[in-house]
């Protein structure tokens, strides 16, 4: 549909304020609610960049323009030409009285919930009709709240001299091993869907000393929880020169970064979802894996040393450590093969996994610099160094000490927003019983 010449939008909702009382705008976006109050006629309308509100006086408004406005439904995409008002009980103290309207298309149904209901739906029920809940006010107040989150984050990196890179997401052989694997065809060659970065940016670190990259990276999650998805966005960051307490220091000063910049830019969006952020303080709290687990053993949960914790061991420690906060120094074998072990105590692994109460948000470490020590850690992790030779052979032409994490942006976005269950806080959820849309 051509959108007629004199119904090109003037302005976003955002550019009307007060101080354009008396001004003519024109304004296009989608009706979010319409409500009737004797002669008058309120429209809530949404756009891009926020909602303002549209009156009609049928003792003022041309007739066919106050009769067809009272007639809209929510969903409806329409222009609307009027009069700028400065009115203090009015939502940000300003409205259009409208004087003209133009429909561009209306709903031949509604969907299953309103627009600022706060009872809802299944979250599988409407992630059927995802671009329809996505119109919610609180929903997209979250993506405009990830939005900034990823702005913040790159502006932050690349003050720090780290440049953006893309590594390929259709690979040859796994980057971490185990079964959790998407397997493809590729041409006449078996591939898999990327699980990480992870070999990619060490190399890049080689020659950048300072890489991150925001991609999305792919798990065939055995795990069926508000935590797991089988596609997230993963903030890969490595660095040069560097080991697990250089990269610690950097995570949180970005974490902290980034949230303070939520409470600076984002406060409408915070104030819809109920929020309250404050900046955390650094440093955060760091306790090593053979604290937390004495403390697992003192509370009664049973832990075997070397293993991952449980989720009720995580649960357990998130009632001890409600913020943010590390635990470092994981055993060797249960960290990937890329993970440097310690020097003093080969058994223990320079690595840190950063939590929120019981939520993992990011795993890090020192790399291993040396060929013969990768070598011998994929063989100790049972595989094969020549499925990884194009990794191994970058090795034989030098390679500096190095360090990175990789940040889950959905998890950390659950923990910005409250929000319990990942699949709110993704555009298009996949998991393994989700495919579409």
């Amino acid at each position: 549909m051509t959108i007629p010449l004199e119904w090109k939008r003037s302005h976003l909702s955002k550019e009307v304020t007060p101080s354009l009382n008396g001004s003519r705008v024109v304004l296009l976006g989608m009706v979010l609610s319409v409500r009737r109050q004797g002669g008058l006629c309120f429209i809530i309308l949404q756009d891009g960049c926020g909602t303002i509100q549209i009156t009609a006086h049928k003792d003022r408004t041309p007739a066919q323009v106050f009769d067809k406005l009272v007639e809209l439904t929510p969903h409806s995409y329409i222009g609307v030409k009027g009069v700028v008002k400065s009115i203090e009980k009015a939502p940000r103290g300003v409205e259009v009285e409208a004087e003209d309207l133009y429909v561009f298309s209306e709903p031949k149904k509604l969907p299953p919930f309103e627009m600022f209901a706060k009872t809802l739906p299944s979250l599988d029920k409407r992630l059927e009709i995802r671009a329809v809940d996505l119109r919610r006010p609180r929903s997209q107040a979250i993506f405009k709240l990830k939005h900034q989150v990823l702005q913040s984050i790159r502006s932050f990196l690349v003050e720090k001299d780290f440049i953006e890179v893309n590594t390929p997401k259709i690979i040859g052989s796994a980057t971490e091993g185990g079964a959790a694997l998407f397997p493809l065809l590729y041409y006449d060659k078996e591939a898999f869907l990327a699980q990480s970065p992870q070999l990619y940016k060490e190399q890049l670190s080689s020659v950048f000393e300072r890489v991150f990259e925001i991609g999305p990276v792919f798990r065939a999650e055995k795990f069926k929880t508000p935590r797991h998805l089988s596609e997230i966005t993963s903030v890969d960051v490595e660095m040069a020169f560097a080991d697990y307490e250089d990269v610690m220091r950097l995570l949180e000063e970005m974490i902290s970064f980034v949230i303070g910049s939520l409470v600076d830019k984002s406060s409408e969006e915070l104030q819809l979802l109920e929020v309250k952020l404050e900046k955390p303080k650094t440093p955060f709290k760091r306790m090593t894996y053979d604290e937390a687990y004495n403390a697992l053993r003192d509370l009664g949960v049973e832990v075997s040393w070397g293993e991952d914790f449980s989720t009720l061991a995580l649960r357990r420690l998130g009632r001890l450590h409600r913020g943010f906060y590390f635990i470092t120094d994981w055993p060797t074998v249960s960290k990937p093969f890329y993970i440097k072990p310690r020097d003093d105590n080969p058994e223990v692994s320079e690595s840190f996994d950063l939590m929120y109460g019981s939520l993992e948000l990011s795993s890090g470490g020192s790399r291993v610099s040396s060929r013969e020590l990768l070598v011998k850690r994929l063989k100790q992790q049972g595989l094969n160094p020549r499925l990884f030779e194009y990794h191994l052979k970058v090795y034989d032409y030098g390679m500096p000490p190095h360090a990175g994490f990789g940040l889950g942006l959905e998890r950390f976005m659950m923990v910005i927003t409250g929000v319990p269950n990942i699949r709110e806080v993704t555009l298009f959820p996949r998991d393994q019983s989700r495919l579409t849309p």
